[in-house]
């Protein structure tokens, strides 16, 4: 029997067993912040529905958006409001609340910066942590990439033009850059408050800084005083039907039964 011939057999058959459902399979593309969420709840929903297969891949809420537009993905993740024009051709599912923060290595004994510090630390005119209250040691600008909505944020949050950044280092997703700052004891990044929170009790040597005077903590993202705080959205196709499969996880996602989940990754439940 040709090569070819056997294995489209092996791949027809494969699906037609008696050992199971046939899968059903679900790819759900963007934001890292969101990603490790959509998997624990992925992990959750496959258990509840045998046969079903979700597929979680990361490279920012720009390739979520994008993917969501062309049909690439099933559901993006986007770790941000959806902007009007935006609006007009996708729908939010807001899944979590989380927040934003600088992080310096633990042994920084640097607590809390103003806005107008943290404006001068990324433009480049303060370049050593002693100009701030801190150590003579010179300061690492860890930045996010093109296509991460927490740059967005960030620049908005603090009137900077991405331009404008002096970045010593240019990280991807919150996991990378929270490694960059454990590993240099001079490096500053802004990252998801709830992966740092998670890193931090896992052992890694970091800790988020407060800002203006306010603690950068989950009890702050929880009752609004923190400024940089964000929805975490799963998004569709405003002018699809949601597949059956698509609906039923959104609407797992959606509800209390995954408010656990929410609470180990440090983030904050939705209202609802």
């Amino acid at each position: 029997m040709p090569i070819r011939l056997l294995l489209v057999l092996l791949v027809t058959l494969g699906g037609c067993g008696s050992s199971g459902p046939p899968h059903q399979r679900l790819s759900l593309t963007g934001s890292s912040t969101v990603a490790p969420l959509a998997a624990e709840i992925a992990r959750r929903f496959e258990a509840g529905k045998p046969g079903a297969r979700v597929h979680v891949e990361t490279g920012g809420s720009t390739r979520g958006i994008n993917d969501a537009l062309a049909g690439r993905s099933d559901l993006g993740l986007v770790s941000r409001a959806l902007g009007p024009e935006e609006s007009a051709d996708l729908v939010a599912f807001t899944v979590a609340i989380d927040g934003i923060a600088c992080i310096v290595h633990a042994d920084n004994p640097v607590r809390d910066l103003s806005s107008r510090q943290i404006v001068d630390i990324f433009r480049g005119t303060v370049t050593s942590w002693a100009e701030v209250g801190g150590p003579e040691l010179e300061i690492v600008v860890v930045n996010k990439a093109e296509g991460r909505s927490t740059l967005e944020l960030f620049c908005a949050h603090f009137g900077l033009a991405p331009e404008e950044i002096r970045a010593h280092a240019v990280i991807g997703d919150n996991a990378q850059g929270i490694r960059t700052v454990a590993a240099n004891r001079g490096a500053i990044a802004y990252v998801s408050i709830g992966s740092a929170l998670t890193d931090m009790q896992a052992g890694l040597a970091i800790r988020p800084l407060d800002l203006d005077g306010r603690s950068a903590d989950l009890s702050a993202v929880r009752d609004g005083t923190w400024p940089l705080a964000r929805p975490l959205n799963l998004i569709a196709r405003r002018d699809r039907e949601l597949a059956p499969l698509v609906q039923a996880y959104v609407s797992l996602a959606l509800s209390p039964e995954v408010d656990d989940l929410i609470l180990d990754l440090a983030l904050v439940p939705p209202a609802r």
